[in-house]
């Protein structure tokens, strides 16, 4: 048991709350981290702070450096996974390097998702998924307020609408299918969450009224940097086009180990895939429920970050199984403003 090695692919507020789940319950055991990312773990629900100012990639750091060699832990930065071979137990890094795993947990979380007939213009449109991209988004954006054009609108989105408008921009929402995801909206309630949103200051255009997205375009010399043309010939000129329509599960590495799948690892309520040495946890996974007969998606800090507690509690040992810490339910307030519990971060 000293000797075991424990593997985390993903750096976020799951796999960093495993790692340190992880090494309290297990001093003596290895712990690796796999990230994508340059940087080591901070909050991205923290990332509109970029509108405030704050661009020192520092601030944003939830430890500091040394907190994961004082504990033990090491992290293996800007690092893609190829391949994962469950028969083996052996995780192979794209530069061809293998890590050997006793338990391997998943918490790569998920991806921004672009609806297919928007993917050509995927290089015109600006994510908010890093630090790096809430930089290069505050650069974009014109001291004393520019533009955002925002397609979709999910809950990720609107939240950040909520701080760009407070920071003096102007944000057109482009509202379809995927605004307030992964909110369940019915279409009788619908209208009146939109109109919260306009009392919140975002200006709404229906998808459906203008046809829905034709092209992306660079704006001409002299105008805003983006054009939107729209399918009855309408436009909006923005700094800025953002594209929020809710996210995919970042799994792909996955592929060939015959672990289920459906959109994301299916686990059971301890969180375990169906290979006995890998878990899975926070968005990239479906977890079963009993109650409603069917593997569903968990969302909300509050839950990904029990799940990664919860996994590495059943990696070392335990059988607990997850247990929901988020309402789900949209709710406009009595200022007939949006309020929902994913805008919650504590």
């Amino acid at each position: 048991m000293s000797e075991r090695h424990h593997v985390i692919v993903g750096m976020g507020i799951t796999g960093n709350e495993a790692a340190i789940t992880l090494r309290r319950r297990e001093p003596q055991s290895r712990i690796t981290i796999v990230t994508l990312a340059s940087l080591l773990f901070y909050n991205r629900y923290d990332l509109p702070q970029v509108f405030r100012g704050k661009h020192d990639w520092r601030e944003f750091l939830v430890h500091p450096p040394a907190f994961y060699d004082d504990n033990r832990i090491t992290v293996r930065r800007n690092s893609r996974v190829a391949n994962v071979d469950p028969l083996n137990k052996v995780m192979t890094l794209e530069h061809k390097e293998d890590i050997p795993y006793d338990t391997l947990l998943v918490a790569t979380g998920g991806r921004g998702w672009i609806p297919e007939e928007l993917a050509e213009f995927r290089p015109l449109m600006q994510g908010f998924g890093s630090f790096e991209q809430a930089i290069t988004v505050a650069r974009a954006l014109p001291e004393g307020g520019g533009r955002v054009v925002m397609l979709g609108g999910d809950m990720i989105g609107l939240d950040l609408a909520r701080t760009l408008i407070d920071t003096g921009h102007r944000v057109t929402l482009v509202a379809g299918e995927q605004t307030f995801w992964p909110h369940q909206v019915s279409a009788e309630r619908r209208p009146a969450f939109v109109a919260a949103l306009e009392t919140m200051g975002v200006e709404v255009v229906e998808q459906d009224s203008v046809g829905g997205v034709a092209q992306i375009a660079q704006g001409a010399k002299g105008l805003p940097a983006r054009k939107v043309v729209f399918r009855d010939g309408s436009e909006l000129m923005a700094d800025v086009v953002m594209p929020f329509y809710g996210i995919q599960p970042a799994i792909d590495f996955m592929g060939r180990t015959g672990v289920d799948v459906e959109r994301g690892l299916l686990v059971n309520p301890e969180l375990r895939t169906t290979d006995a040495a890998i878990w899975a946890a926070g968005d990239v996974c479906q977890i079963w429920s009993q109650e409603e007969n069917r593997y569903r998606f968990y969302y909300g800090w509050r839950n990904v970050r029990a799940m990664g507690e919860v996994a590495a509690g059943n990696m070392t040992g335990g059988n607990d199984a997850f247990v929901a810490d988020q309402d789900e339910k949209l709710e406009i307030d009595a200022e007939g403003r949006l309020v929902s519990p994913f805008w919650e971060y504590a």
